[in-house]
């Protein structure tokens, strides 16, 4: 349920309806827009009916919620959730790209990538330290050595460092280092690792499942939220379907809805949906075109050699030209609402 309250509410007002809905033992969440307060509650909503709540100083509607994800929804904040990451923030109405290798094979590979992706406009740098592969016998990143790497790169460039954690044992280590966790779609449902990074004091990226629903995705987001941590950054990797010209399917439509829905800030992995690094153009112009926040893509100075998913990934070239060709689109849509 949500309580809206007048523009003009004091804050004693506030406090006195926060009390109130506390007292009933349900969470409150105060979320505070341009024009309005929202005061989120999570919990038995029959005893919040018991509180006559508009008759409340203050309290101009009350709304209930009937989704399943509450802290998700759109309806239950006052406007878009903004992070920041570095100088830039995510989710305020400009396009993020967030760019780097696969994994981290080297320190001179990386610091390069960097500065490459950085003069291109990327916003932050991606980068994997425990990388899960299907195969056991295929590199699996350099683990504690590779986010030492990406933290004196990231000392270098000023570059917010974007890595993933695999296994709650890593959240702890992974946050020392990194700026963003990174959930991966295989471990979107693993709730041990969404509710540890819940309790974590960083953003989090948490991608959708290789067979998830939106409303699995949402779910999963969820339970980042309900753990106290409210930066989580969704990003839409595509789906697994029978289709095999493409290593995943990205569901399109998927932005506009998760927009929609919810208030968290929207990506898209052009790299892992495509597979093949000659789709990651078109379909990044996609993601741009139907309204995502920005994009993750991979980067890698040869790509021929990497030594993780080279074959989805751009050369320093190609991802300049890509950033050209997607700004110079979001620039042209610009102005044609005007």
């Amino acid at each position: 349920m949500v309580i809206v309250f007048r523009p003009d509410v004091s804050e004693a007002d506030l406090q006195f309806v926060i009390d109130r809905v506390t007292e009933a033992g349900l969470k409150t969440h105060v979320s505070r827009g341009t024009s309005r307060t929202i005061v989120g509650c999570i919990g038995d909503e029959d005893r919040l009916r018991e509180l006559a709540l508009q008759s409340l100083p203050g309290v101009e509607t009350v709304v209930s919620i009937e989704k399943p994800y509450k802290l998700a929804a759109r309806e239950y904040a006052a406007g878009a959730t903004v992070i920041p990451l570095g100088k830039a923030r995510l989710g305020d109405g400009s396009f993020s790209v967030i760019a780097g290798p696969c994994s981290v094979e080297n320190a001179e590979m990386l610091l390069s990538t960097a500065k490459s992706v950085k003069a291109a406009g990327a916003i932050a740098l991606r980068g994997g330290a425990f990388k899960p592969r299907t195969s056991p016998y295929s590199f699996r990143g350099l683990g504690e050595e590779a986010l030492e790497i990406l933290a004196s790169v990231r000392e270098q460039t000023g570059l917010p460092v974007v890595t993933e954690v695999m296994d709650t044992r890593q959240v702890e280590v992974v946050c020392k280092y990194a700026d963003v966790l990174q959930i991966g779609a295989r471990n979107m449902q693993n709730f041990s690792l969404l509710s540890e990074v819940g309790q974590a004091p960083k953003p989090v990226l948490l991608k959708r499942g290789l067979a998830a629903t939106i409303e699995d995705f949402l779910l999963a987001a969820e339970y980042v939220l309900s753990c106290g941590n409210r930066n989580v950054i969704l990003c839409e990797r595509g789906i697994r379907t029978f289709e095999r010209a493409t290593r995943n399917t990205l569901d399109i439509a998927a932005i506009p809805v998760l927009k929609a829905e919810t208030h968290l800030p929207v990506i898209v992995d052009p790299s892992h949906a495509a597979g093949r690094r000659d789709l990651v153009l078109p379909l990044a112009l996609a993601a741009a075109a139907v309204g995502a926040d920005g994009l993750i893509v991979e980067v890698h100075p040869d790509p021929d050699r990497a030594r993780s998913d080279g074959d989805q990934s751009l050369d320093f070239k190609a991802f300049a030209g890509l950033m050209g060709d997607v700004m110079a689109l979001r620039e042209s849509a610009a102005l044609r609402k005007k």
